[in-house]
């Protein structure tokens, strides 16, 4: 990058991690003494959290290459450099998902991380996978609080690195939260203990031995949570520096607590951190915590890093193999089209719910249709297919909810019905009755769990996803409730729920019943058993929109318009005016045969 001293202002310095080279020039040492450093030495320390597997540059993103590449122009003049991690990395998204995390530990070794604290996600695949990973990684995975039973630790607590003569402890915590915000058998026969009793006794041991500790949490500063880096730093007031994660709080300049600094970044590698250390004759005078904004980081031209970005292809050129594995097949299609699952039941909707349920034993499943994104023709399923289906890499979760919420939740999903919303909700374990002609918040009757009335001021096991759970497509309801626990992404859900099941047959069975104008409740049709699946073609055409007329045939065809009647189907239409289901498919170009609606326009074929 020419002339890069000029364009570097403070800010924007903040915008390059370590550099690839960085781990030769912060060696790890045995715990001597400091050996009497003299004069200024400054140390950078660069630090993400929550990335969840964001390892791609986006709108949003600035990426694991592009950050890669700023490490290693920042190190050119400024080698007293780490990088640090602060857990919840492994496990997210698709690229991480389908190898259970190697790739992401790959992606990290070649963008010259340091160290890294173990978060509660990076569990999600069970901790014994959580050890193999870190025995693969080139940096080591902290955890001073995970324990066996017999109170030996499953990862290193805490490692000791020299920078240019420095000596920097620094150890890692993870949230006891994990207990239940992974799958309880990822770390069955584990325990958390409390982080500031264990940072005692880590801060102790370290003392006397190096100029600096750095404390790598993955604890977060929720008011909601119990043990917090906030009460951490209050009884522990020797650590220096407290690299946090988890609660995904973006600090912009950090946060002092006595005299103990808190750096957090947020999420998703939107921004990444710095903190700048003074040393003077070998004692810590000064630190600044700043973030890089993805603004600063575009505002640089260098390109990805390529030796990153080399894994990152390599890595999706592998998984196509393992995106066409099949995991299921269904006899019908599972419709996801957007006009379907944004205003009414849809079967794959209802699919998605149940495989909710059987992972989480809730009461209740609700989902958002806008986190549905297309559809599954009959036949064989692959991982790909699901992931389509599935792609945000959205967390299922638990909370107690009242009824009352529930049914408030449910009046806000349905608030914009008959237009399409992205909040609506698809749902299992619960039936309801939509009246579209009753006002806003008054739209919802009948609710039923589990085939019982729904009791307000009862606590009910609510199983949603990540994104509605902290209050999404405007969920306010259900954002204040604590966690009850946290599960696996949506897609891996339903990839194990088909691979349980084998063939599905999923319906639209009324679980959504909507009232028409005369006040007969009106479920939608399941499709007439006789009719077998369609295949949908390899390239099909764009489905019809709902209660819209079809295209119009060839006058040759004409031979009138049949209007949808609440119970109908297309085999029946067709019986009916002595023609085929698959005629009326054809004629009206529709894309899903068992997807009709009452009002619909129906072409029918010219007699003869």
């Amino acid at each position: 990058m020419k002339g890069w001293k000029k364009w570097m202002s403070p800010a924007l310095a903040a915008l390059m991690l370590v550099s690839a080279a960085a781990p030769a020039a912060a060696a790890e040492t045995s715990a001597a003494d400091a050996g009497g450093k003299k004069g200024t030495t400054k140390i950078t320390l660069f630090h993400t959290n929550d990335t969840h597997s964001r390892v791609d540059e986006s709108k949003e993103g600035i990426g694991f290459a592009k950050m890669a590449a700023l490490i290693k122009e920042y190190a050119k003049t400024n080698p007293n450099s780490l990088v640090l991690d602060a857990g919840d990395t492994f496990h997210g998204q698709t690229i991480a998902n389908l190898v259970r995390g190697e790739s992401i530990v790959n992606i990290m070794n070649a963008a010259g991380y340091n160290a890294m604290a173990a978060g509660n996600h990076d569990f999600n695949y069970g901790y014994e996978r959580l050890v193999e990973l870190a025995g693969k990684a080139k940096f080591p995975v902290l955890s001073a609080n995970t324990k066996k039973a017999d109170g030996t630790r499953i990862l290193n607590p805490y490692v000791i690195k020299e920078v240019d003569g420095i000596k920097l402890g620094i150890f890692g915590l993870t949230t006891p939260e994990t207990a239940y915000k992974t799958h309880p058998n990822n770390v069955a026969g584990l325990t958390f203990t409390d982080p500031a009793v264990e940072a005692k006794a880590i801060v102790g041991e370290l003392k006397g031995k190096v100029d600096a500790i750095i404390a790598l949490t993955h604890l977060g500063v929720d008011k909601s949570s119990i043990d917090t880096s906030i009460k951490v730093a209050e009884q522990v007031p020797d650590i220096d520096v407290i690299i946090d994660g988890h609660s995904h709080t973006k600090l912009d300049t950090g946060m002092k607590v006595g005299n103990v600094l808190i750096a957090q970044t947020g999420e998703y590698l939107k921004q990444f951190g710095r903190v700048d250390l003074t040393f003077e004759n070998g004692k810590l005078k000064d630190k600044v915590s700043s973030l890089i904004t993805k603004k600063a980081a575009d505002e640089d031209k260098t390109p990805g890093d390529p030796a990153v970005l080399e894994i990152i292809h390599s890595v999706k050129k592998e998984q196509e193999k393992v995106l066409q594995q099949k995991v299921g097949s269904t006899s019908v299609k599972l419709v996801g089209d957007r006009e379907v699952v944004r205003k009414g039941e849809s079967n794959l909707g209802n699919l998605i719910a149940d495989a909710m349920i059987d992972e989480t034993g809730a009461d209740v499943a609700i989902t958002n249709g806008g986190g549905i994104r297309d559809s599954i023709a009959a036949g064989p399923i692959t991982k790909g297919q699901v992931i389509t289906v599935l792609p945000f890499g959205n967390y299922i979760q638990t909370k107690k909810v009242k009824g009352s919420d529930i049914v408030a939740a449910l009046e806000h999903g349905v608030s914009a019905y008959p237009d399409p919303l992205g909040g609506f909700p698809q749902v299992g374990g619960i039936t309801f009755e939509l009246d579209p002609a009753q006002p806003k918040g008054q739209r919802v009757s009948g609710v039923k769990v589990k085939g019982q009335p729904i009791d307000p001021d009862k606590m009910y096991l609510l199983a949603t996803n990540d994104f509605m759970a902290a209050g999404g497509d405007d969920y306010k309801m259900f954002k204040d409730y604590p966690l009850a626990g946290d599960y696996s992404s949506l897609e891996e859900s339903l990839i194990k729920y088909f691979q349980k099941k084998g063939e599905v047959n999923p319906q639209v069975e009324g679980r959504i019943a909507v009232k028409k104008a005369s006040g007969t409740v009106t479920p939608p049709a399941p499709p007439a058993p006789t009719v077998p699946a369609v295949p949908t073609p390899t390239t099909p055409a764009p489905a019809p929109e709902a209660a819209k007329p079809a295209p119009a045939a060839p006058a040759a065809t004409d031979g009138g318009v049949y209007i949808v009647k609440s119970g109908d189907t297309l085999w029946k239409i067709g019986k009916k005016h002595n023609t085929t289901w698959q005629k009326l498919q054809e004629l009206n170009q529709f894309n899903d045969p068992n997807l009709i609606f009452p009002g619909q326009k129906v072409k029918l074929p010219a007699a003869g």
